[in-house]
């Protein structure tokens, strides 16, 4: 088996290796990520200058392969370029930070190198932890926290892919792990409305005209059943199942029109 490794907090994050390390023992592993921070950016390509692919050694030692641009980027590189053959498995993550809800699906770069992957028939996990510190979510993945149940749900997820394939109808598992989880035991959730609120900062430069921060402020998520709530309140590790197909009704546009 062959495993593809990606994300969006850059080759040099601590997730990509906890992953790395919880499903080597089901294949060989070849590690493809952004040079540098890629947080929110989504499925962006980068398609109006060059890339380049710089070998890199990882922490643990081992070689990964650092991509100048987008995590979709370096999923399509490491699909077509760097891979013998197409991968039997790609991860994404273990990402700093939680990705839940439908308003962060299309922006969280973890989420789009996902989608990327599966977009081309390739079974799919993205897998994220939540923290409680919203400072250490761009610093490149490098802060030291726990990731042993995120290894745990991880290899027991990819196991299962490897050996039956993808849940009908899903071309992405979407797995969040609780920062101080009070159960191990996975909830199977739906997506809530979104993680967080946009905050716009507005600043003046030294000539009086004004430029803006976009940042955030935490959604409360009330909805029982979905990611957001079982993740924040009931403190407990989620998958989602994602489909690429967003067509929605057909037969209530043919009644509107």
């Amino acid at each position: 088996m062959r495993i593809l490794l990606s994300n969006d907090d850059g080759i040099k994050s601590l997730g990509i290796l906890a992953s790395k390390k919880a499903v080597e023992s089901l294949g060989e592993t070849i590690v493809v990520a952004p040079q540098s921070q890629q947080s929110a950016i989504g499925r962006a390509l980068t398609l109006f200058k060059p890339l380049r692919i710089n070998p890199t050694k990882l922490k643990d030692g081992s070689k990964g392969y650092a991509v100048t641009g987008t995590p979709a980027d370096s999923v399509t590189l490491g699909i077509f370029e760097l891979s013998e053959k197409k991968p039997d498995l790609m991860i994404s993550g273990i990402n700093l930070g939680e990705n839940v809800g439908k308003g962060e699906l299309t922006t969280s770069g973890t989420i789009g190198a996902a989608m990327e992957a599966a977009s081309f028939g390739i079974p799919t996990i993205a897998i994220s932890q939540q923290v409680t510190r919203g400072d250490i979510k761009f610093d490149d993945g490098t802060a030291e926290i726990d990731y042993d149940l995120a290894k745990k749900i991880l290899l027991k997820i990819a196991k299962n892919v490897l050996d039956k394939g993808m849940p009908k109808g899903c071309d992405v598992l979407n797995i969040n792990i609780p920062s101080n989880p009070d159960s191990s035991d996975i909830a199977i959730t739906k997506l809530g409305k979104r993680m967080y609120m946009p905050v716009i900062e507005t600043r003046f430069d030294p000539r009086g005209k004004p430029y803006y921060w976009i940042g955030g402020a935490p959604y409360e998520e009330n909805e029982q059943g979905t990611d957001g709530y079982l993740l924040k309140v009931k403190k407990q590790p989620t998958i989602t199942p994602i489909s690429l197909d967003l067509t929605s009704n057909l037969k209530s546009l043919d009644d509107w029109i």
